[in-house]
């Protein structure tokens, strides 16, 4: 459900501003993306491990997130912005982006969900380039090119004379196929996003919007799917501790430190940091599940995909804080 976007900052934030140091929102940023990172971690493990049903985990999750939202957002955003069609067309896309992210998930690696994640900012590039006919910006292709080696290396059994052996299986393909199309959800929403600018609405009211949508329309494929809740009665400690992980520190803790961050750094910056995910979702998975990488040329892929990306994104907002000079000077 996570996307990177500019918001209207909340009162008093220019006062905030003056009070916390640049670091301090860098630290919250790095934060989310960790939370984010862990995503796939904590979704796989409830799903694989604890077996609970699919659409009852998304349910469940966003009903424990809901009366936060409700009792700290609500109040703070004008009842207008929910009239807005527009607003609802992205919380539709973010559905399908939170089930097919989930989903992924169960039949495939946590690390590869979040390397696919990752790719999201070429999709954004490509669409642009296509449907609104943008340029593409600078090394896209060499960036696409390093991540997808990258992303060879980290998915190989081995490497040797025969060239790269896929270690994947036909679960890991159904995963690896509903993760992409989460990402071009994601890759989609955010062009809207940043094409129209939402009509100023504030990024709290696409937060409660996203979990309202979520829930309804989950709650009602567990329905239609007939999912047995009597799981929930079974699981232990460890179960409701990762669950809490999931529903407090990710879908609210990330989610709201992911938007504190962008009103006090902006999108790019925040954006920059986005391989810091795959690090978070590497270090978690090895911990949670005992998925690692075991080979060196699986390490080297990884490292390939982390550094390739972080480089780009920061060259991108290095472009486009040279533009905005270049405009203000104009």
């Amino acid at each position: 459900m996570s996307s990177l976007q500019k918001s209207e900052p909340a009162g008093g934030s220019t006062e905030t501003r003056r009070r916390t140091a640049p670091w301090a929102w860098m630290l919250v940023a790095l934060g989310a993306h960790t939370g984010w990172g862990a995503y796939p971690v904590f979704v796989r493990y409830l799903q694989t491990v604890s077996h609970l049903p699919s659409m009852s985990l998304l349910t469940t999750g966003y009903l424990f997130v809901l009366p936060v939202l409700a009792v700290v957002v609500l109040p703070r955003v004008h009842k207008r912005f929910f009239r807005l069609r527009i607003l609802w067309l992205f919380a539709a896309i973010v559905v399908v982006r939170g089930i097919t992210n989930l989903l992924a998930a169960r039949y495939t690696l946590a690390i590869y969900v979040q390397l696919i994640t990752l790719m999201t900012p070429f999709v954004v590039a490509m669409l642009s380039a296509t449907f609104l006919h943008e340029p593409i910006p600078p090394y896209t292709g060499r960036a696409i090119m390093l991540s997808s080696v990258g992303a060879l290396l980290m998915m190989s059994g081995n490497v040797g004379k025969a060239g790269v052996h896929l270690a994947l299986t036909p679960a890991d393909w159904i995963g690896i196929a509903l993760a992409s199309i989460s990402t071009f959800s994601l890759a989609v929403y955010m062009i809207i996003v940043r094409r129209t600018v939402l009509d100023d609405v504030p990024a709290q009211a696409v937060l409660f919007v996203q979990v309202v949508t979520l829930l309804g329309m989950s709650a009602l494929l567990s329905f239609l799917l007939r999912e047995d809740w009597s799981r929930w009665r079974a699981i232990g400690s460890t179960d409701w501790l990762v669950f809490g992980a999931y529903s407090l520190g990710v879908l609210l803790g990330a989610n709201t430190s992911q938007i504190k961050a962008l009103q006090h750094l902006g999108a790019p910056l925040v954006s920059s940091l986005l391989a810091w995910r795959l690090v978070s979702a590497l270090f978690v998975a090895a911990l949670l599940l005992g998925e690692r990488l075991t080979s060196p040329w699986q390490g080297i892929g990884a490292l390939m995909v982390a550094v390739t990306i972080t480089w780009y994104l920061w060259r991108q907002r290095d472009e486009q804080v040279r533009e905005l000079k270049q405009t203000m000077q104009g």
